[in-house]
């Protein structure tokens, strides 16, 4: 024990911040990988990106290609091409906007809905899985502390990572310390 205490003293600060971004990675590798194993059978096994989009798609129905490429800050393209394969795996719908004929509202479909609720099902079962033994206090501090190293990185590079705030995205207000 006296050895680890040794080691982590004399770890240089870039081989710290090699290791924060090694345990980041592969959690989320992990996460997405279990995450998405729950489909590997399903006759619509969708993509990570996929299942994003559906999720937006469940909380804001009639929502519009605009509205995600706002929300995901994410080319036009890429998402009508997300959007076209979901329709063809049926489990999006585009139906023309009253108001404005040139755009379409999306909805899910039936299957689209159950499909998302699988997601939603495995995700909850993951999230618990991976804090278990970890307190509401310790999980409050990470949530910071990853707030943070994300701030950081929109700081630096002058680009946010989201046209979102850290608030919205489930990050506490970035706090010195």
């Amino acid at each position: 024990m006296n050895q680890n205490k040794v080691d982590n003293i004399n770890k240089k600060p870039a081989e710290a911040a090699h290791e924060v971004f090694e345990a980041v990675h592969a959690v989320m590798h992990l996460f997405r990988a279990e995450q998405y194993r729950v489909l590997r059978d399903d006759p619509h096994p969708i993509a990570h990106m996929e299942g994003k989009l559906l999720g937006h798609v469940a909380r804001r129905p009639d929502c519009t290609l605009g509205d995600l490429v706002a929300h995901f800050a994410r080319d036009k393209g890429q998402l009508a091409r997300l959007i076209k394969t979901l329709k063809d795996m049926g489990l999006l719908e585009a139906v023309v906007d009253p108001a404005d004929r040139r755009s379409m509202r999306l909805r899910l479909t039936a299957d689209g809905r159950a499909t998302h609720l699988t997601l939603r099902r495995q995700s909850a079962r993951l999230e618990k899985l991976a804090v278990s033994g970890i307190d509401a206090d310790e999980c409050s501090r990470l949530v910071g502390l990853l707030g943070r190293v994300k701030a950081n990185l929109e700081s630096a590079t002058g680009n946010p990572l989201s046209t979102r705030s850290p608030e919205k995205r489930g990050f506490p207000p970035a706090t010195a310390g």
